[in-house]
């Protein structure tokens, strides 16, 4: 059997909830990564996030991300609201999930597959005002509903993400590769998220699978978050290779063909 060529381990920075509301802060958190030199970023576009306005009625916006395209940055689907406004949750476990981990906004958490399935192409429709290929879908929060997941599977997108793994579509082959991201809802949420960010960092920078930041427009509003990222990725930069997530999905489904 030939043996593929031993590859660099991925470094996947991702900018989440990217939309004309959120972007001085996202804004500020690119700065602070283009200061390492070229780190291209997946950038998580809400289409109209929270309601306030979709991404086609602001020029400025669809202009900075085409400048970020241009530098090599890939845009990927991140729900459309970003917002769960489905029924009320029914269990006491569901309503930990949607409306306290969540605070509210794991739109596709509970979604039926048809109502999934009208979001995504919704989504897909406006994205393509950006002119550039559509390859990816994250759902907010990582929370995707079993008719979320069947949507997804007859759309035309390559891979999802969730907390811990990357999904290879229309399949759902599964690369275990959990994020590193941040609460930043109070002193606590802080404190506990660098412990755990900062452990699971050391059990990741070691391995094969790809190394997932996560960073989130509220993060921005925190010097000492920002140190710790700007630590984190200065730290890994000279072993693993930056890339944005499709690029990592082509080297992955070439390195299993060259191994048959």
């Amino acid at each position: 059997m030939p043996q593929a060529e031993k590859t660099t381990p991925a470094l996947c920075v991702s900018l989440h909830d990217v939309s004309p509301v959120t972007w001085p802060a996202c804004a500020r958190l690119l700065s602070m990564i283009d200061a390492f030199g070229r780190i291209p970023v997946t950038l998580l576009v809400v289409p109209d996030y929270h309601r306030r306005g979709c991404i086609d009625r602001s020029p400025r916006f669809m202009a900075a991300i085409e400048q970020r395209l241009a530098k090599g940055d890939e845009v990927a689907l991140h729900g459309y609201y970003h917002l769960d406004d489905h029924a009320t949750p029914r269990t006491a476990g569901d309503w930990l999930r949607r409306r306290i981990y969540t605070a509210g906004e794991g739109e596709f958490a509970a979604l039926s597959a048809e109502e999934a399935g009208m979001r995504l192409e919704l989504g897909l429709a406006l994205m393509q005002r950006l002119a550039c290929p559509m390859h990816g879908f994250i759902a907010p929060a990582w929370l995707l509903s079993l008719g979320s997941r069947h949507a997804l599977s007859h759309l035309p997108f390559s891979y999802t993400t969730t907390l811990r793994a990357i999904h290879h579509l229309p399949y759902w082959r599964m690369t275990a590769s959990p994020s590193l991201v941040y609460s930043v809802r109070g002193p606590l949420r802080r404190f506990v998220s660098r412990s755990w960010n900062t452990w699971l960092f050391t059990q990741i920078s070691q391995r094969e699978a790809p190394l997932r930041l996560g960073l989130h427009p509220a993060d921005a509003l925190h010097e000492p978050v920002i140190a710790h990222w700007q630590k984190l990725i200065g730290e890994v930069l000279p072993y693993r290779q930056p890339m944005t997530k499709q690029s990592w999905i082509e080297t992955s489904a070439c390195a299993a063909s060259a191994l048959g």
